[in-house]
């Protein structure tokens, strides 16, 4: 059987990529999401949430491009000179090879929003983060701790498969970027495997990541092995207000309509796939 976890992520983050989330459950194939309780909107998710209690609901570890939970006295090591979280992956990557940051501190910002998530009543199903830096050597380490302490024995792995494409033609610097945090997924498996952590068994949307058109998520869908499986995907619901604030170039409401498109539903439905969120996950 093909299991499908279709996981939104940045539920949060501002009010269109919440109300694009909400809309792509109610009316597609979302079953999941991925709460940043960091972003300036994760009050209004929370209540949607809770409002959509079908809908699940994971951590979205946020160690970059926005403001910390704790206070910026608390995570200096993880804060530029304007006391926000360093600007992307490659800005931390580059700290952390360094050394430059402090682990203890990684660990206590991460804590903090989990527990923010809690406190705000999000009843969390599994853990993943922004830009997929949970899967870093060490950073793994630190989040199966945290999975442990707080009970969240499910997890994304964003090892797309080396090798596929899915019809979307990225630039060589994406293709290499894909292939680097799939090698460090793969390695960071064996560590979630001896936590007794579940993971899907296949994850796409790494190299069309805010770029997943229908067709694309349709060569998707048409590529899906046995077993489970999820595909991540960023819906929204105005590009221009988005693009105004982030510099990611995604194509957010492309998203959406790929997520509640007819042809998709039809897909899904006629081939016999089983949409489930990650609280339906279970260890294969």
């Amino acid at each position: 059987m093909k299991r499908l976890i279709v996981n939104a992520d940045d539920f949060g983050l501002q009010s269109e990529v919440n109300r694009g989330i909400i809309a792509g459950y109610q009316k597609g194939c979302i079953r999941s999401t991925s709460f940043v309780a960091a972003g300036k909107a994760a009050e209004e998710a929370a209540e949607l949430a809770h409002c959509n209690p079908g809908l699940g609901v994971g951590a979205h570890l946020t160690l970059v491009a926005e403001r910390p939970v704790l206070p910026p006295d608390q995570v200096r090591s993880l804060i530029d000179e304007n006391g926000c979280l360093f600007a992307d992956h490659g800005v931390f990557i580059r700290h952390f090879l360094r050394g430059e940051i402090r682990l203890e501190e990684l660990y206590r910002e991460c804590d903090a929003q989990i527990a923010r998530a809690e406190q705000l009543g999000v009843r969390l199903s599994h853990i993943d983060s922004h830009q997929h830096l949970h899967v870093l050597p060490k950073l793994i380490d630190i989040c199966i701790e945290l999975a442990k302490k707080h009970g969240l024995y499910k997890m994304r792995l964003p090892a797309e498969d080396y090798f596929f494409k899915g019809g979307y033609e990225a630039p060589l610097g994406r293709y290499v970027a894909k292939c680097g945090l799939t090698a460090c997924a793969r390695l960071a498996r064996r560590k979630m495997t001896r936590a007794h952590i579940a993971v899907p068994q296949a994850f796409f949307g790494m190299l069309a990541g805010g770029n997943m058109h229908e067709r694309y998520f349709l060569s998707i869908l048409r590529a899906l092995p046995e077993g489970t499986s999820e595909i991540m995907v960023h819906p929204g619901i105005d590009n221009l207000a988005l693009d105004n604030i982030y510099n990611w170039h995604y194509h957010w409401e492309e998203e959406l309509a790929s997520v509640q498109s007819p042809e998709v539903m039809a897909y899904i439905k006629d081939h016999h796939v089983q949409l489930i969120s990650f609280k339906e996950l279970v260890d294969e």
